[in-house]
C-alpha cells in the first residue's frame, strides 16, 4: 500500500518552540524529526512499499515521486523550504492527482498529513472550504473523499488543547470524516518537545506500519514470518451479523497447485512475507540474499546462513511455478508464490482470496481438494497433457444460455420484424415462425412486459386481414391461433402466462 506523506510548509510552521536547557526548535523542526523517525523505521521494515513527499502551503508541490529511496526522502526533508498560507484543498487535488497517475483509482494508499493545526486564512482555508461544500459546482468540487482507497492520518505538531482552543480539531475531524473516516488524529501529548513528537509518530507507527507476526507451518516445517503490510480484518455484507475477521496468526499450507490452474483470482489484498529478522529477497536461484552488506556481518545476515523454511518455500514455488494454499482462518484462504521484483530478485507474496469455502469457482470447495496420489487415475494424464480445472457446474449457468436482450428499441423493432417476415411466409416457416414467436414471449413475460404481448398480438391479426387471396389456408389459422394465445398470455393468467410453456403450431386438416 502505498503512502503520501503531506507535509506543512507554511508561515505557521515556523513557530518557535522553547525547549528547556537546549536551543530553540521550530514546529517544522519537529515535524522533520517526526518524519525521519518514520522513514528509517520504513526502510527497515517496509522496504518494498513507495512512499512520496509532497510539500504544500497555498500552491503544492511534488518533492519526492513515489519511490523505496529513504534516502532521498531524508534529504528532500532536510532541504524543505518556507512559503506562505496554508491551502489544504490545493493539496488534496495534488494528492488525488498524484496518486491516480501513478497507481489509478483502484489500488488503496496511505496520506500522512503533517501540520500544525493552522487551518489556513480567508478563501482556500479549510474552515472556508468546509462551510462551503453543499454551494459548488461539479467542477469545482472537494477533493475528498478520493477517487481511490484511502486511509487518512492527520499528524498534528500541536496537543489537543492547543486545537480545541479554536475549530481547529472540529475541521480536522470533519476532514478525516469526508476522507472515509478510515484513519486517525494524532496529537502531541504535554509540552511540545522532540520526545513528545517522538511518541506521537511512534503510535502512528504501531497503528500503521506494524507487520503482523505469525508462524507459517507446512506439516512438520514452519518459520516465523511477517507480513507487510498488516492484513485488514475483513467484513462480509453478506453475513447476517457482519463480524470482523482477522488472519490468524497460524497460518496453516494446505496443498500446492500449479499456477495454471488457479490462473489470476481475485483478490482482496496482497502481502510481503519475510522471515522473522530475516530482511530478505530471493535471488535467482531461491538462495537468501541481503540488499546491503556491511563490513561486518549484522545479526539479521548471519540468521540467513542458516536453514529456513520460509526461504526453501520460496524458491520451491519460483523454481516448480506452483502456488501454496494457506488457510488465514475459518473457511478462510490466500494463496503463497513468487512474484518477481526486478530481473534478478524477487519476493514471497500472500494474496488473500474473499472468505468462504468456495473462493475460486473453478476449482470448487478447498476443502475438496486432495493429493494427486490419491486419484483413481492422474487427474493432469499421464504426461500433463490435460488439467481437472476448471470444474463444470453441476447447473447451466444462465449467463451461459441465449438470453433476450432489448438495450435498444431497435433490438426490439428487429424481433418483432423477424416474426411478422416469417408470418407471410406460412405454412413454409411455421416451426421458425413459432420459435421466434416463443423467444420473444418468454422475453416479454421475463420482463413483465404484457403490453408487447398485446401489441404483437393486434399485429398477427392485422396480418392475417391482409393476407392475399393465393395465401394458402393454414396461414390464417396459424396467425389467428399465434394472436390469440399472445393475448391470453398478456393477462397474465397463470394457466396461460407460465414462462416454461411454449405456444404449439395448430393441427389443421390442411398441416402435413
Amino acid at each position: 500500500m502505498p503512502t503520501v506523506v503531506l507535509m506543512d510548509v507554511s508561515l505557521s510552521m515556523t513557530r518557535p518552540v522553547s525547549l528547556d536547557g537546549s536551543e530553540e526548535f521550530q514546529r517544522k523542526n519537529l515535524a522533520v524529526h517526526g518524519l525521519n523517525m518514520l522513514f528509517e523505521h520504513m526502510a527497515s521494515n517496509y522496504c518494498l512499499e513507495f512512499t512520496s513527499l509532497m510539500a504544500f502551503s497555498s500552491l503544492w508541490e511534488l518533492l519526492v515521486p513515489f519511490t523505496r529511496d529513504y534516502n532521498a526522502l531524508q534529504e528532500a526533508l532536510s532541504n524543505l523550504e518556507d512559503y506562505d498560507k496554508t491551502c489544504l484543498e490545493s493539496a488534496l487535488n495534488g494528492v488525488s492527482n498524484v496518486v491516480q497517475q501513478e497507481w489509478g483509482s483502484a489500488c488503496p494508499c496511505q496520506v500522512v498529513l503533517v501540520t500544525d493545526g493552522s487551518l489556513g486564512i480567508g478563501k482556500g482555508s479549510l474552515r472556508h472550504s468546509l462551510q462551503t461544500l453543499k454551494h459548488r459546482v461539479d467542477d469545482k468540487k472537494f477533493p475528498l473523499p478520493f477517487p481511490f482507497p484511502t486511509k487518512m492520518f492527520i499528524m498534528s505538531v500541536a496537543n489537543a488543547e492547543e486545537l480545541q482552543m479554536t475549530d481547529a480539531m472540529d475541521n480536522l475531524e470533519e476532514l478525516l470524516r469526508l476522507s472515509g473516516g478510515d484513519g486517525q488524529i494524532f496529537t502531541t501529548e504535554g509540552p511540545l518537545c522532540m520526545k513528545s513528537v517522538q511518541a506521537m509518530f511512534g503510535r502512528l507507527i504501531d497503528h500503521a506500519y506494524t507487520p503482523l507476526h505469525a508462524v507459517l507451518h507446512c506439516g512438520n516445517l514452519s518459520s516465523d514470518v511477517q507480513v507487510f503490510p498488516r492484513p485488514e480484518p475483513v467484513v462480509m455484507d453478506e453475513e447476517v451479523e457482519p463480524m470482523p475477521r482477522s488472519v490468524n496468526i497460524d497460518l496453516e499450507i494446505v496443498g500446492f497447485i500449479e499456477i495454471a490452474d488457479i490462473s489470476s483470482p481475485p483478490v482482496i489484498s496482497r502481502h510481503l512475507v519475510l522471515p522473522i529478522n530475516v530482511n530478505k529477497e530471493v535471488d535467482d536461484v531461491g538462495t537468501g540474499t541481503t540488499d546491503e552488506l556491511e563490513e561486518e556481518p549484522s545479526a539479521s545476515q548471519m540468521a540467513g546462513k542458516s536453514p529456513n523454511f520460509c526461504v526453501l518455500l520460496h524458491g520451491s514455488l519460483k523454481v516448480e511455478g506452483m502456488v501454496a494454499l494457506v488457510q488465514l482462518g475459518p473457511e478462510w484462504y490466500g494463496m503463497l508464490y513468487s512474484q518477481a521484483d526486478s530481473k534478478k530478485k524477487s519476493n514471497l507474496m500472500m494474496s488473500l482470496f474473499e472468505p468462504g469455502p468456495e473462493p475460486l469457482p473453478w476449482l470448487g470447495k478447498i476443502t475438496h481438494l486432495g493429493p494427486i496420489s490419491e486419484a483413481a487415475e492422474n487427474p493432469y494424464g499421464e504426461d500433463d497433457s490435460k488439467s481437472p480445472f476448471p470444474l463444470q457446474p453441476s447447473a447451466k449457468r444462465s449467463y451461459a444460455q441465449n438470453v433476450t436482450v432489448w438495450i435498444k428499441a431497435s433490438g426490439l423493432q428487429t424481433d418483432v420484424q423477424k416474426i411478422l417476415r416469417n408470418a407471410r411466409k406460412l405454412p413454409d416457416k411455421t416451426q421458425t415462425f413459432y420459435k421466434e414467436l416463443n423467444r420473444l414471449r418468454k422475453a416479454a413475460l421475463a420482463f413483465g412486459f404484457w403490453e408487447l404481448l398485446k401489441g404483437v398480438a393486434d399485429l398477427l391479426e392485422r396480418e392475417c386481414t391482409l393476407l392475399p387471396d393465393s395465401a394458402h389456408p393454414d396461414a390464417a389459422f396459424q396467425l389467428s391461433h399465434a394472436a390469440q394465445q399472445l393475448k391470453l398470455a398478456s393477462t397474465g393468467d397463470s394457466q396461460y402466462a407460465a414462462f416454461d410453456h411454449n405456444i404449439a403450431p395448430m393441427h389443421t386438416d390442411f398441416s402435413s
